[in-house]
C-alpha cells in the first residue's frame, strides 16, 4: 500500500471515529402526554303532534273547513327554516273535468299561531303550492317552544256550475322540511 492510501485511509477511519465519538455523546430529555378528544355531531329533528292533519269529506262550492298542527325542535340543533313541500293529485271520479283543475278551486291559508296571536304565513289556492316550496318558519332554536299553525281549506264558489267536480278526491302530500342552522366559527381552545 501506497503513502497516498495510507494516508486516506487514516483520514477515513479518523472521520469514522469522530462521528462515533460525537454521535455517542448527546443526550436529551424527553416527554410526552396524550389527551382524549371528542366530536358528536348534532342532531335535527323536526317533530310534529300528529300524522294527519286534515281528512275533509263533503266539501262543496263555498265551504270553508279548519285544522290546527303543531311543530317542535326535538333535535339539539338550531333550524334556520322550516319549509311545506305540497304536492296533490286529483282522482277524477265523476264527470270529466276537460282541463279543470280542483287544486285552482281550493284555497289553503296558513296562520302561524303563536301565544294566541294568528299572523298570515301564506294565502294561495293548491295549485299555486303544487312543486312550490313555501318558508312557514324562519328560525326555530332547538330550545324554542312548539310552533302552531292553523290551516284553512276553502273551495271556492266560482259563481258558476261545478258540478264536474262531483264525488272528485284530491290526494294532498304535505312534507315539512328543517333546515339547519349555518355553520359558524368558534375558537374552541
Amino acid at each position: 500500500m501506497t503513502i497516498k492510501k495510507k494516508l486516506a485511509m487514516s483520514i477515513v477511519l479518523a472521520a469514522v471515529g469522530l462521528s462515533l465519538i460525537v454521535g455517542g455523546t448527546s443526550a436529551y430529555f424527553t416527554d410526552t402526554t396524550s389527551t382524549d378528544n371528542r366530536i358528536t355531531t348534532g342532531s335535527l329533528d323536526l317533530g310534529m303532534d300528529k300524522e294527519t292533519i286534515f281528512q275533509i269529506e263533503d266539501l262543496v262550492p263555498g265551504d270553508t273547513q279548519d285544522a290546527r298542527f303543531e311543530l317542535t325542535n326535538d333535535g339539539s340543533v338550531d333550524m334556520k327554516e322550516i319549509i311545506l313541500n305540497a304536492s296533490y293529485e286529483v282522482v277524477d271520479k265523476g264527470e270529466p273535468n276537460s282541463g279543470d283543475d280542483l287544486g285552482n278551486h281550493i284555497l289553503v291559508e296558513l296562520l302561524s299561531d303563536q301565544d294566541g296571536e294568528e299572523t298570515l304565513v301564506f294565502e294561495k289556492t293548491l295549485a299555486e303550492l303544487n312543486s312550490n316550496p313555501q318558508q312557514i318558519v324562519e328560525s326555530f332554536p332547538e330550545e324554542d317552544t312548539a310552533k302552531n299553525f292553523i290551516v284553512q281549506f276553502t273551495f271556492t264558489d266560482s259563481g258558476e256550475n261545478q258540478n264536474h267536480f262531483q264525488t272528485d278526491q284530491l290526494e294532498l302530500n304535505w312534507e315539512f322540511e328543517a333546515v339547519q342552522r349555518d355553520g359558524n366559527e368558534e375558537n374552541i381552545g
